[in-house]
């Protein structure tokens, strides 16, 4: 088991690997002997310092912005590439999603960067017979009330796996898919931070606990490796039972 885990020698890419679900992820990989490389929006690493969820450490970090999509297109790939993980997310409260510009700013990172950035790195995930891994989140399997573009686009994202899982097998990639439930990061506060929301969601958790970023990467590391060598287009839900 130990030999399927291990990814000595790999070369792997976590977009919005900077800090929470994406670190987590990172480190996981970072830790089993890949080279990683994470992609975040802050100029340089050290302004990660102190950041809650933040961990560079070994890691080869590059400040990109993926929803600007003409420099990011015209990006090298580089060579081969065993995995990416694309793990970038954000989203807007106080019914902002319903307004024109809160909307096109969370469909734009949430959906549109990840057909570009699995669009830039193809031919190097076809030359590794690579693995692409698209976070997407629960909330891709029913209503999120308030949050219409977080919805709409994590929606999107697991169709994308579906498609993409269709269309690149013949490339030799293998396109699965990640859907966290509620895990605590900066993007959850609003309700891990508020007693009283954090009481009723975790009622609602047949495990009765939050998810963890290593609990995430235990899944990408499932779905990268020769373990899940026969899955193709599907997202796994990891949220204790959220869902049920």
């Amino acid at each position: 088991m130990s030999d399927v885990l291990d990814f000595s020698g790999k070369r792997v890419l976590v977009v919005g690997g900077s800090s929470g679900i994406g670190n987590g992820v990172a480190q996981s990989f970072r830790a089993r002997g890949a080279a990683v490389e994470v992609w975040g929006t802050r100029e340089k690493a050290s302004d990660y310092a102190g950041v809650e969820g933040s961990d560079l450490k070994g890691l080869v970090y590059h400040s990109v912005d993926v929803t600007d999509f003409d420099p990011l297109e015209a990006m090298d790939p580089g060579g081969p590439l065993d995995v990416l993980v694309l793990c970038q997310g954000i989203v807007r409260y106080n019914r902002e999603e319903f307004q024109r510009e809160g909307w096109d700013t969370v469909m734009d990172v949430n959906i549109n960067s990840v057909m570009a950035c699995a669009r830039l790195f193809h031919p190097a995930l076809a030359a590794a017979k690579g693995s692409l891994i698209i976070v997407s989140s629960v909330a891709g399997f029913g209503a999120t009330i308030g949050n219409p573009a977080y919805s709409a686009s994590k929606f999107g994202a697991v169709g994308l796996t579906q498609t993409l899982g269709a269309a690149w097998a013949k490339d030799g990639i293998r396109v699965n898919g990640l859907a966290p439930g509620l895990v605590e990061t900066k993007l959850t506060h609003i309700t891990t931070k508020n007693e009283k929301r954090l009481e009723g969601s975790l009622r609602a958790i047949p495990q009765r606990r939050l998810g963890t970023p290593e609990d995430m990467a235990g899944v990408c590391l499932f779905l990268a490796s020769p373990l899940a060598a026969y899955v193709t287009g599907q997202t796994v839900i990891a949220d204790g039972g959220l869902s049920l």
